[in-house]
């Protein structure tokens, strides 16, 4: 393997390096990577309707770049020299989110000692971004849709009307309709931020982009953390990246890739962890384990019973190694090293083993 390790040259930094080595961040879109037909429709849209002043929602799961996105719209405006503020309406009590997108007045309660600016006279002349909007109270939606209809607001304590020119872009990661239909989210407000909608789509969608961005981020933590070369992934661990479902997407990615880079000590990286929760020492019997641990059992009874043709050869074999792996673990006291010895195997191919059937062992060693 040590065909594959990439060394520095004397005469460039490892920043020198990665910039002319790594995979390209797409022109024009600061932090997004990719190549897949769902992202480039996305940025042929933000082309569009980045040059106009109209607002925009942006839709997509938890993780997927929502904020990059809109990043990316406020660079190719004609405010790019203008303020980008962000806001994340999922981080604030829902009794201070008026107060934080327009302000208040000294006086205006408990705690107010003066007069504060609130965000969209802070992105006077630019853009505004208001992440997971759907967590906004209705009676502050009311004032937002004034803000969209007339560019005018009134600090909180006040009735001085405000006038300001700020674009504003959304974004949610549940259904707005849903919330219109449950009485929580306004039709009119939805009606006027659905100018322009753009669905991002989440990571497991983007065909080809996973190895992308995970040689990006494994490149760049290198970077920080000064190690002077630049890690790869094995066959193993590459295809487990791109066969993962990323329920948590772009983010999850890297948090996944910093921490393997993190722990690796060689450039290849042959093991990484997508579940650091999961452990056979965690408490996870519950009632309802019991069944599937019932049927587990049941099936590898059935597999390894080899009494009836024709068979699933394969299907066996799988249920075989379940229960070698399991049982050389509970021997080893769930030490991975001691259970890897005692079943014969190098520990790195124990570890491949153990990633292949994570999930089928801890619904029954719990």
């Amino acid at each position: 393997m040590a065909s594959h390790v990439v060394t520095i040259p004397d005469n460039r930094t490892f920043e020198q390096f990665e910039r002319e080595t790594s995979d390209r961040e797409i022109d024009g879109f600061k932090g997004i990577v990719g190549n897949s037909s769902g992202l480039l429709e996305v940025l042929e849209l933000i082309q569009t309707v980045a040059p106009t002043n109209s607002t925009v929602l942006v839709e997509g799961e938890t993780g997927t770049g929502k904020e990059l996105i809109a990043a990316a719209i406020h660079a190719r405006s004609r405010r790019a020299t203008r303020p980008f503020i962000k806001l994340n309406c999922a981080a604030l009590a829902p009794s201070v989110v008026e107060s934080e997108l327009f302000g208040h007045e000294a006086g205006a309660f408990t705690g107010a000692n003066r007069r504060r600016e609130g965000r969209f006279e802070s992105a006077t002349g630019g853009t505004l971004f208001l992440d997971e909007l759907g967590l906004v109270p209705l009676t502050v939606q009311e004032k937002l849709l004034r803000v969209v209809e007339y560019s005018m607001f009134e600090r909180v304590g006040s009735s001085e009307a405000i006038q300001v020119d700020v674009r504003l872009v959304a974004a949610t990661s549940v259904d707005l309709r849903e919330l219109v239909q449950q009485g929580r989210f306004k039709a009119d407000l939805l009606d006027r931020l659905s100018f322009q909608v753009l669905h991002l789509p989440p990571l497991r969608q983007r065909e080809g982009d996973i190895l992308l961005l995970a040689n990006h981020f494994a490149r760049r933590f290198a970077v920080e953390l000064g190690l002077g070369r630049a890690p790869y992934f094995s066959p193993s661990v590459a295809s487990e990246l791109e066969n993962y479902d990323w329920p948590g997407n772009v983010r999850e990615l890297k948090n996944v890739v910093e921490r393997s880079v993190y722990l690796s000590e060689t450039p290849e990286i042959s093991v990484i962890t997508l579940d650091p929760l999961n452990s056979p020492f965690a408490s996870k019997r519950t009632a309802g384990n019991a069944p599937a641990a019932a049927k587990e059992k049941s099936r590898s009874a059935r597999e390894s019973s080899g009494d009836q043709f024709p068979l699933d050869f394969e299907a066996i074999v799988r249920g075989r190694e379940v229960e070698l792996i399991r049982a050389a673990l509970e021997t080893a006291r769930y030490q991975q090293r001691g259970a890897a010895k005692l079943l014969g195997l190098s520990y790195s191919k124990f570890r491949g083993l153990y990633r292949k059937y994570k999930e089928r062992l801890a619904k029954v060693s719990a």
